[in-house]
């Protein structure tokens, strides 16, 4: 479906700047390297859980996939409530930036969280929540999320046009693609270990369930 005209000239300039930066191809499946999964390349982790948990699972995940929107509806709060509120799990979310709204979205979502995890996966609840418009009118949603957490409309431009930022999620999409092989989103790592397609909770809950037992 195509998407509708941006909303200003100023979103437009951005986002020529974005896309070209984030021109990479998408490679085979593979099962990914456990060592190199374990750490973030550039920009700083932003997980849920203790970091001494049993199990890490890692998502990567694009603000404007569907099929991440819909995970994080119907899947993960069932995760976070069976096996991250009790410590069992950590969880980290790392974004997969496929467009120039979705790494604008989440740049403004970690300036609007800055080292504050749990508001900054409220702030991507939210903008998942929000997808359709996210996609329709991009400058007009991140403004009123931004002013909705405090954040004023200097401030989320700023943060659109914040070239550091953008080079770092650069970086780390170049080393999901070249060195992870990531495939699409959401794509999941259970203890470095890559899991095919998209798994039900029953999947996920046999899974974690099984390495908490070894």
């Amino acid at each position: 479906m195509q998407r509708r005209r941006f909303t200003s000239h100023f979103w437009i300039a951005a986002i020529v700047a974005i896309s070209s930066a984030l021109a990479f191809g998408q490679p085979a499946i593979a099962q990914g390297n456990s060592a190199a999964v374990a750490g973030p390349v550039s920009l700083p982790d932003m997980a849920l859980g203790p970091v001494g948990a049993p199990v890490t699972i890692i998502e990567y995940a694009s603000l404007t996939c569907p099929h991440c929107a819909d995970f994080n509806r119907r899947i993960f709060p069932r995760l976070k409530s069976s096996f991250i509120d009790s410590g069992k799990v950590r969880y980290v979310f790392r974004e997969f930036p496929r467009d120039e709204i979705d790494a604008a979205g989440s740049r403004v979502a970690r300036r609007i969280a800055k080292d504050d995890c749990a508001k900054y996966f409220a702030i991507v609840d939210v903008l998942f929540r929000q997808q359709d418009e996210l996609l329709a009118k991009p400058l007009d949603t991140l403004l009123r999320i931004g002013k909705q957490a405090g954040l004023g409309q200097q401030a989320v431009e700023e943060c659109i046009k914040d070239q550091a930022l953008l080079d770092k999620q650069t970086v780390d999409r170049k080393f999901a693609v070249d060195v992870l092989k990531i495939p699409g989103t959401p794509t999941f790592f259970i203890n470095g270990v890559m899991v095919d397609g998209v798994p039900s909770y029953e999947e996920f809950d046999k899974r974690i369930t099984l390495l908490l037992k070894s």
